[in-house]
Parts: C-alpha cells; structure tokens; sequence
C-alpha cells in the first residue's frame, strides 16, 4: 500500500525564513499563485507521485527552490528509440551485462540524483543506474528479458526528467573540465615556486650554498606554469589580434610575457630585482580560476538539456499492394503514400488521403485552435495529427523541400564582439606601454643605468597585471548567472551580457510565448465538484488524447490521485468529440447539450454532468513586465502566425499599441520583419519551430519551452515557470553587473595609479610586488561580492 500523502502541515519541505509571508510550492519552492499549493499542476503530480513511491525523503534534501515541473510530465512520448537502443546494447554485450549511457533533462540538485537512483531501484530487472549530474550522463545497467528500458524513460518523464540519446561528443563540457586540470597543475607549481622564492625574502644571502638550485627551480616551475597555464591567454589573444578583436585576454597575454620575461632576464643575469617568478604562478592561477568559474557556470546551464534530441518518429511508408515499411521522414520523396500516427508531425505537405482528420498547426502558424482538413486538402508540412487513430496521407514534396527541413536546421551564429570592453583593453595597453616607455626613457636619461632602468620598466609591466578585469569581470558574469538560476533564468551562452546592452527591442511569439502552451480550464471548480467514478471516466477519455483540450484537462486529473476508468475502446468524431460506451466529451450539441453553446460537454448517457471552459490566457505577469521593461526603454513587440484580429486583441489585454501587433506572419515573413525593423537590436523570445529562421535574425534569443529541443539548442537562455518574471530579472541582474563591473574598472584604475606610479618612482621590488597582488586580488573580490550581493536577494 502506498503511504498516505502528507497533508500541508505535516509535509516534508525545504526550510524558507520566517518572514517570507508569500507562499511556496510544495514541489519546487517557487511563489505560488494565492490560496494555492502548488505553483503548476505539474508540481501537484509530481508531488503525488514522489509519496506514492514512498520517496519523500526527497523533500527533506532538495535545494530550497528547484525549477517547476515542465507540461513534458503530461505530454505523450514516443520511445521506440530507446527500445532499439536497448536491442543494441543487449546485441553488443554478448553474455555481459548490458550498459547504456544517456542524456538526461531535468536534475536541478544532488536529490534529483538520489530519487532518480531510488526510481530504478525500483524498476523491475534494473542493476544499477549511475547519474553524472556535471555531465548530465545517466548510465544503465540491466538484466536481460526483466528490464524495459522506455518503461523506464516513461517513468522519469511522470517525475520531469526526460532522456534523449547521450551526447556523440567529447567536447561536452571539455573546456571547464581543461581548465580544472591547467588549475590544477598551475596551483601545484605555484606553490612550489612559493617555496623556493620564499627564503630569500626571509633574508637568504645569494652567496648561500643552493640559493642557486632555489632559482633554477623557481624558474623552472615559473616556465611550466607558463606552458601549461599561460599559453591558454596567449593562444586566445593571437587568435583575436588575427581576427581584429581586442580580446579580455590580451592584457592577461601581457601581463603574463612582461612579468616572465622579466623574471627571465634576472634569473639569466643574477639580478634579483628583476625576478618575479612567484607572481607569474600566482597571476596564472588567478586567471585561470576566473575563466573556470565564468565558463563552468555557462556549461552547467547548457548541461541541464538534452544535447541531443531523439530522432523524429519513422513514419510507415504505403506500398502499393499495402504492405508498411518504415523509413526516416527525410526518405519520403514525391507521391510517396504513408502512415502518420496519432501525435506525430507531419514532415513534409501532404494531401490527406483519410476522410478528415484534425491538426494542430500552433508551432508552423500559431494557431491555437486545432483545424480540420478533409480528403483532397494540402496540409502543411509541420501540423501534428491530433487523432486518435492512424491517418493516410500522400507526400506532395520531398524533405529537402519542406518547410519543417527549413526550419529544423541549425542555425549559424555570427560572433559577437564586446566593442566596449576592446576599447578600455585598447586603452589599458596604450597606457601601460605608454608609461612603461615614457618611465624607461626618463630613468635612462636620468641614471645613464641599463640595468636599473630595465627594472623599472619590467617592474610597470608586473603590477600593472588586470587582476580585476581577468579575475572579477568573469566572476562577477559567473555570480549572475548563478543569480539568474535561482530565478529560473538559465543562461547558454557565455556573450548574453555583453548583447544585452545593445537590445532595443522586445519581439514575442504569442502562442506558447505570451500565452501558455495548452488552454487554461476557466472552471477548474466544475471539475474538482465530480465523483470519483466521474473523474475516472474523465480521465479515460482524455489519457492519450493529443488534443489541446484533453491536455487541458489531463494535467488537473493527473495533479489528483485517482484511478482510470476502463471504458473499452474509443471512438472519435473529427471535430466534435470523443467517446467511449455512455461516455462523451465534446463540443455542445453533439452527444449532449445544445447546440451553440460554447465549452467542451462532458456527458454519460446523453446527460450533461460538466461543462468545462477554456480559454488561451496570456501569462499570469504578462503585462506587468511589459510594462516594466517598457519603462526601460524596451518597447515590445507581437509577431504571430495566428489571425490578426487575435493578436490585436491579446496586445489590448497587454497594454500595446495596435502597430506593434503583427498577426498571419509566416516563418520567413517573421525573419524579414527583424531584417528590417530590428536587424543587430532584437531580444526574440519563442517556442516553436515557426520561430526558427526569427530567432536566427536576432541578436538575443530566449524561450520557455525546452521539452520539444528546437530552440532550445538554439537559445542564448531559457526560462522555466508560468510568468515572465524571469525576462525582468535577466535585465535588472544585468544592471547590477554592470554596476559592479564600473566599480571593478574605477578600481583597476586607482590601483594602478598607486602601484604603477611606485614602479615608475623606482620602489616597487619582487617583495612588494608580491604582497599588493594579492591583495588588490582580494580587493576586487570583495567588490564583486559587494556589488553583487543585490542580485541574490529576492527582488533584484
């Protein structure tokens, strides 16, 4: 029996302070709407399902807040993939056990990884499950003929975990995981050149008997940290001198030659004052961790998706003597007759060839209403088959042509470059070199002494190193990316700050974007007022129901704990309804009702027992970050494939000028209003594959939906939940980097006025050198945390 569902008093949650008055999610710990609680019925299944296992325990290890259960928890999916991927994995093994490693969406914190391993503890004929949350790498181990691997996949989808085919590539994660190891070898030879530099600032006369081997060897750990660490800066800042660029790097690459050079020409000429070799391991290492935590950061984000999506479902190509065979959309050719089953897409137009069926055409137009086509009319390439049943259908192109092709295909992003940040790089060196010359000059001039003049210059290019621009600028990009994931903003790409100060608008989808992916039940009272028996019948007839408005209703009746009812087989009446023995649900006037009225009738025996209202609302925050970011000077606009007249009607709901509402926009017509209304200044936020060839023209591309993987690879960020209250927080987080990085800059530049101006009077030594490195370190550290403390707390 499974252990009761703990009521709100006595659940196991994760501890929030005291005086948060707004209440939580059960499931995931986000705000909840009032009198709610849960934020999503998809939190309220989970949360059902988690106790129904007796894996509660999960709520006392979770993070405080975790991203909310996506709509993917509902919605069918085809795993035959996954079943050949086991045939193959069994085929492989021979007599060993057989092994298959994963993709895995989802795991937000160390108790995704404990529930899912208790899941397949659970799993009939599982061995052993292995979960790499750094790498999003899940592996399976199984018995043959007791395990079923989609079963399995199944599962982790009810509790919002999907698996995709493990990524092909080893360069997932491979620049976080390289640099580790440059820090790590870096740290250790910069700690052995701590060691033997440290007793000569401890008064170790240069006559000592190894005060020579101490040198050699704090030379040569000083060239190994050069090779293994310094030469990621240098390698990067040639490559953009050749590309033109500016680079961060580049005054990294200088630092790191100047002082090593330097330190060189002491150690060949035995003159101490020359020799820094200490700073160049500890500048090294400072940099290297800077880079680290900037891109670990980013690549977590982009770990937390499925890098690579399940192939698109075969369809049954028809011969003529009526024999299937299955082959890859991209094999269908003209005249090509073939199979499409309930749910699928359909890859190419075609002409329908089954008396009528039902389609949605939301991700190619918008459209949130299903459209009903009858035999003879083309259907787009795209529309999904909102069936029950199998329909026929005749290829009226091939792949290579079809719109679908068009718009699945990856897209190529141009480089962005940081035009802002080439200038203070550009005028940082010009500086530097400027004053390095000018204080060589002067002390030859003065001294007629080579010698000493050549340490005053080399001491300039040693404590004028860009410890807050290589150090804190990427730490503080690192700590708002953090911040943004705590808010359900996950950042993809590492240049999103940098475009974002050039965005001038706002461009939005509308379905799916602005409005939720399935219609919002009006009257969910209606359906909590059913008998259980009711509810049961319900829950039949919409269970693997593609339908917008059986989704609507499945994630209500799921959230429930209840049972289905069985009701034998279906029956569907294209356009009006679904039934099953006395059972109906349809439009009113069909089985039950009168004709006319609006809502979807659920009925048993002609007897209308609910009435169920839907409508597509726009998201709950909608207008109100519309309005605050409009505020900014971010005026927004709607591109939409839907009719014009709903579109004009939703930018009224928003607040939004009529112009600023275009409805009835193909795929291209939407790419060619950014080409030329918004060309290098357009933040794009969409869903669907007609979203594809606008989010290639845009300089910024976010969106809501990841469980369909087309633009999520696509993305530069994504954002979970209902709201749009993540978009307002990637720009007021972004404001306070910014912040934070003016404060860096005023910073960098005091400090080296002191420490450049001491190099250039002639006081700065090895010594000194080594004491203020760290410290301004530490200094630009601190700024970081000060500055960005604000982006943490929960209104930033």
């Amino acid at each position: 029996m499974s252990p009761p569902i703990p009521t709100l008093d006595d659940s196991p949650r994760s501890t929030t302070p005291p005086a948060a008055a707004r209440p939580t999610c059960r499931h995931c710990g986000s705000v909840n709407p009032p009198a709610s609680e849960f934020c999503c019925a998809g939190c309220a299944y989970v949360f059902r399902l988690v106790h129904e296992h007796g894996l509660d325990a999960y709520y006392k290890i979770k993070d405080t807040v975790t991203t909310p259960a996506d709509p993917a928890v509902f919605q069918a999916r085809d795993y035959a993939w996954l079943s050949e991927l086991q045939v193959q994995a069994e085929a492989k093994a021979g007599e060993a056990t057989p092994q298959l490693d994963l993709g895995i969406q989802g795991i937000s914190c160390a108790a995704c990884v404990w529930l899912i391993e208790h899941l397949a503890r659970q799993q009939p004929g599982a061995r052993q499950v292995l979960v790499n949350a750094q790498t999003g790498v899940l592996r399976l181990r199984w018995t043959r003929g007791e395990f079923d691997a989609a079963d399995f996949g199944r599962r982790l989808q009810a509790f919002n975990y999907l698996v995709g085919p493990a990524h092909g590539s080893a360069h997932e994660g491979a620049e976080s995981r390289a640099l580790a190891r440059r820090i790590g070898l870096c740290a250790a030879f910069s700690m052995n050149i701590m060691l033997f530099t440290l007793p000569s600032y401890f008064g170790m006369e240069s006559t000592f008997a190894y005060a020579g081997l101490f040198n050699a060897l704090s030379m040569a750990f000083a060239t190994l940290t050069l090779f293994t660490g310094g030469f990621y800066f240098l390698d990067r800042a040639a490559r953009a001198l050749r590309a033109g660029a500016m680079h961060i790097d580049l005054p990294i690459a200088v630092g790191i030659l100047g002082s090593y050079a330097g330190s060189l020409y002491g150690w060949l000429t035995d003159q101490e004052h020359f020799i820094y070799f200490d700073f160049v391991g500890t500048f090294v290492v400072l940099m290297l961790v800077g880079r680290w935590a900037q891109v670990a950061a980013v690549e977590r984000n982009r770990r937390r998706l499925l890098s690579r999506q399940p192939k698109a479902p075969q369809v049954r190509l028809l011969a003529a003597d009526g024999v299937e065979r299955k082959v890859e959309p991209e094999a269908l050719g003209t005249d090509d007759a073939y199979r499409l089953s309930a749910g699928q897409t359909l890859p190419v137009e075609s002409r329908l060839e089954t008396t009528e069926a039902a389609f949605s055409l939301a991700s190619i137009n918008g459209e949130a209403e299903p459209r009903i086509f009858r035999r003879g009319q083309r259907v787009p390439a795209g529309a999904v088959n909102l069936n029950f049943g199998d329909i026929d259908v005749v290829a009226l192109q091939p792949w290579a042509e079809s719109l679908l092709a068009e718009l699945l295909k990856p897209g190529q992003r141009e480089g962005h470059r940081q035009v802002m940040l080439e200038r203070i790089v550009r005028g940082y060196l010009i500086g530097i070199f400027v004053i390095a010359t000018a204080a060589g000059v002067g002390w030859w001039l003065a001294t007629q002494d080579g010698p000493r003049t050549w340490a005053v210059v080399t001491a300039v290019l040693v404590v004028s190193c860009p410890c807050a621009i290589g150090l804190s600028f990427p730490l503080a990009e690192e700590m708002a990316t953090v911040a943004l994931r705590r808010r359900g903003v996950f950042v993809r790409e590492g240049d999103l700050f940098s475009r974002l100060s050039k965005v001038k608008r706002l461009i939005f989808d509308k379905t799916g974007t602005l409005t939720l992916e399935a219609p919002v039940l009006r009257n969910p009272e209606v359906l909590a007022s059913l008998q259980a028996d009711e509810q049961a019948a319900l829950l039949a007839l919409v269970r693997d129901n593609p339908h917008p408005v059986a989704q609507a209703l499945l994630e209500p009746l799921l959230a429930r704990a209840g049972d289905m009812a069985d009701l034998g087989s279906l029956v569907e009446s294209v356009g009006n309804g679904v039934e099953a023995g006395p059972w109906s649900l349809g439009k009113s006037g069909w089985r039950a009702g009168r004709a006319g009225e609006t809502g979807t009738v659920f009925a048993h025996a002609g007897q209308v027992r609910a009435r169920f209202e839907f409508a597509d609302l726009v998201r709950t925050d909608a207008r109100e970050v519309i309005a605050q970011l409009a505020r900014r000077a971010l005026p927004s606009f709607i591109l939409s494939g839907d009719r014009r007249d709903k579109v004009e009607r939703m930018a009224v709901d928003l607040g939004l000028p009529a112009e600023r509402a275009l409805g009835e926009l193909t795929p291209q017509g939407k790419a060619a209003w950014l080409d030329r209304e918004a060309a290098g200044t357009a933040l794009m936020l969409g869903d669907g594959a007609n979203d594809s060839l606008a989010f290639d023209r845009a300089l910024c591309r976010g969106t809501p939906v990841i469980h369909r993987g087309v633009l999520a690879q696509k993305a530069d960020f994504y954002y979970l939940g209902k709201g749009l209250s993540g978009l307002q927080a990637l720009f007021a987080v972004n404001d306070t980097r910014m912040r934070t990085q003016t404060a860096l800059l005023v910073f960098s530049v005091v400090y080296n006025l002191m420490a450049v101006g001491l190099a250039v009077a002639g006081h700065m030594n090895p010594l000194v050198a080594a004491v203020i490195m760290p410290v301004s370190s530490l200094a630009s550290l601190a700024i970081v945390g000060i500055g960005m403390r604000s982006a943490w707390s929960s209104q930033a």
